[in-house]
């Protein structure tokens, strides 16, 4: 893919990559395995939560690679997970990452509009090449 915008959004089983323009988008969906589960018990109450899968979170940012900027969505601990996955494993993409925001469970249009607005935004604010 070409596009020069991406979003994803995800969660730990799934991410939906949208390489977009003004008008077109191309989705491009990475399945997760079953998530590792870790149980907290702090104050005597138990706590489960998922732990992203490095291979699941390698493919979400192969995904994403071919565009040149990138907004990264979604509910819970996914989205950062993906931050520390690309600070640590694929830094030469951390400029990419133009805003990680939370966003619940949006429709794909509605994620679609979402990122063309935050980008047509950091578009403005940027030095014209």
């Amino acid at each position: 893919m070409s596009h020069y915008h991406a979003v994803v959004w995800l969660d730990h089983h799934e991410a939906k990559v949208f390489h977009i323009t003004e008008t077109e988008a191309e989705t491009i969906t990475v399945k997760g395995r079953v998530p590792d589960r870790h149980i907290n018990t702090r104050g005597g109450k138990s706590r489960e939560h998922a732990h992203a899968d490095d291979a699941f979170l390698h493919e979400v940012v192969e995904a994403l690679s071919g565009a040149q900027e990138w907004l990264i969505t979604g509910p819970g601990e996914a989205k950062h997970a993906l931050m520390r996955h690309i600070e640590r494993h694929d830094p030469q993409y951390r400029g990419r990452v133009v805003g990680v925001e939370s966003a619940d469970h949006p429709s794909d249009g509605q994620v679609c509009a979402h990122a063309r607005r935050v980008f047509a935004k950091v578009d403005r604010t940027l030095p014209q090449r």
